[in-house]
């Protein structure tokens, strides 16, 4: 198996590769945008040596029939790919594992897709998904991803999805073994103004040490998609799937670890949210963001590597608080913005501190738009959405919403947003908090300082010191926490 990305190999080399190989043997099932990979398998040559069945159940009630009603009668769906994957595979054993068992590893490839319709007024979008085999008679893997499909003509969205399609099934029989590989080869032929990847999933034996949530920050990382979303579970979710029609609460840090004043920022921003009239308190989720850049060291290039450790690390933390996480390239708040609100139109609430609301009226970050900071506005608060701004502690003084100075050509504009409910201060904070920061209590937590357990969450502190985490030595020198006990003052101020 390649370790090494072929990039030379075409779309009709790789299905060549896989019609010749004459172990891969399997069926095909596309419902939506055509038939496109199987045509690339049968116009590539060879055919007969892979290809068992084709099929396409266009139809509602022949998809039913066959793939079974679901409660949600959704056909672009993973549960109905799912339902896809488990029919085809399991006739293809039943039928074909006695006669060729011993020498073939099987695999059933299945795609549902809704392509630009006639009038093109919907999204184009998709679920594909291929299990499979490594060995003769072996257990199954599956591989299942999430598309959109980003043309403006039905005919090149199927095209698109064809060469996908075949790109995954090469990559899963020929790229297996290194998943960040496997992944860069989904776009040979492909740009990702064609098509995005939002969601990728790899499971069974042959997968047991791959991390899902390190790929979802790949699909991220790589420029597959802007954003990329996993629960509590670690499981990866498709962003619409979890947001779609929900009030959405965002909470933006780098959670390093998260501290006591994440959680109060987050609670009390909570509290605030709900009690908005516009807000239905049942239909509301909480996210917690990661961006590409909070991931890096402080002050670090904008090409610089992430530290995949470091990144499980806060993911497991934040999980182990039952958080949804989502991982995006968004920078700046009204792209954060942009990207929720084509997801639903509900109410959307962005938790702050008062240092990101004085970098939100900088112009500075703004120079690449025609129309400047008014033009990044629009898209930030021209939808249904608020601002929660905790405060900040800084040269003895608590700043706030009140206490906050655009410079003078913006104070009208910045009164128009206070007047008419955009922005507000979180109340009833815990003031013991602001003179906490998260760089000192990751300090404190590496030099095995004793007392640092009280500036986080009590359930943070037992994981941390169970899993050693962001570099906090599980066998702490005795004398040296003899040491620090024996000193006075507030452990911070000694950082």
């Amino acid at each position: 198996m390649s370790s090494i990305h072929h990039k030379d190999i075409g779309t009709k080399q790789k299905a060549l590769a896989i019609n010749l190989d004459p172990k891969i043997y399997g069926s095909f099932a596309e419902i939506g945008a055509g038939q496109d990979v199987a045509a690339n398998f049968f116009k590539a040559g060879a055919s007969s040596g892979t290809i068992a069945k084709t099929m396409s159940a266009y139809d509602m009630t022949f998809s039913d029939a066959i793939y079974g009603v679901q409660q949600v009668r959704r056909y672009v769906s993973e549960n109905r790919l799912i339902s896809m994957l488990e029919h085809e595979y399991g006739l293809l054993i039943e039928r074909l594992a006695e006669q060729r068992g011993d020498s073939t590893t099987f695999f059933a490839f299945a795609d549902t897709v809704s392509a630009l319709n006639y009038q093109k007024t919907n999204d184009g979008h998709g679920w594909m998904g291929v299990r499979f085999q490594l060995e003769p008679n072996g257990g199954f893997n599956d591989v299942v991803l999430h598309v959109k499909l980003l043309d403006y003509d039905n005919n090149m969205q199927q095209q698109a999805v064809g060469v996908l399609g075949v790109n995954l099934i090469y990559a899963c029989f020929y790229y297996h073994q290194s998943p960040p590989l496997f992944l860069q080869s989904l776009m040979d032929d492909l740009s990702s103004d064609r098509i995005q990847i939002d969601m990728i999933r790899f499971e069974g034996p042959d997968f047991s040490k791959v991390d899902n949530r390190l790929m979802s920050l790949h699909l991220v990382k790589y420029g597959f998609s802007d954003a990329a979303v996993f629960g509590p579970d670690g499981k990866n979710q498709q962003p619409s799937e979890v947001l779609y029609k929900k009030h959405i609460l965002v909470i933006r840090g780098r959670f390093r670890p998260i501290i006591n004043v994440h959680l109060d920022m987050l609670n009390n921003g909570v509290k605030q949210f709900m009690q908005e009239p516009d807000v239905d308190k049942a239909n509301v989720i909480v996210i917690t963001e990661l961006t590409l850049q909070a991931l890096k060291e402080k002050d670090a290039h904008e090409n610089a590597e992430i530290d995949e450790k470091d990144f499980l690390d806060r993911v497991d933390i934040l999980c182990s608080l039952g958080q949804t996480v989502l991982i995006s390239n968004f920078h700046e708040y009204y792209k954060l913005v942009a990207y929720l609100s084509k997801i639903t139109k509900l109410k959307l609430g962005v938790v702050v501190g008062y240092p990101n609301l004085e970098y939100i009226f900088s112009e500075e970050h703004y120079h690449e738009l025609p129309g400047g900071i008014l033009e990044s506005f629009a898209t930030l608060f021209s939808r249904k959405v608020k601002l929660f701004i905790y405060p900040t502690l800084r040269d003895g003084a608590i700043l706030n919403c009140l206490k906050f100075y655009p410079p003078a050509h913006l104070i009208d504009l910045y009164r128009y947003l206070i007047a008419n409910n955009k922005i507000e201060d979180i109340r009833h904070y815990n003031e013991n908090n602001l003179s906490v920061q998260t760089n000192k209590v990751l300090e404190l937590i590496k030099q095995g300082a004793k007392g640092w357990e009280q500036y986080v969450p009590a359930e943070v502190a037992a994981i941390i010191k169970d899993r050693c985490l962001f570099g906090y030595a599980c066998e702490v020198d005795a004398s040296k926490e003899a040491t620090d006990s024996n000193e006075d003052g507030n452990i911070l101020d000694r950082v």
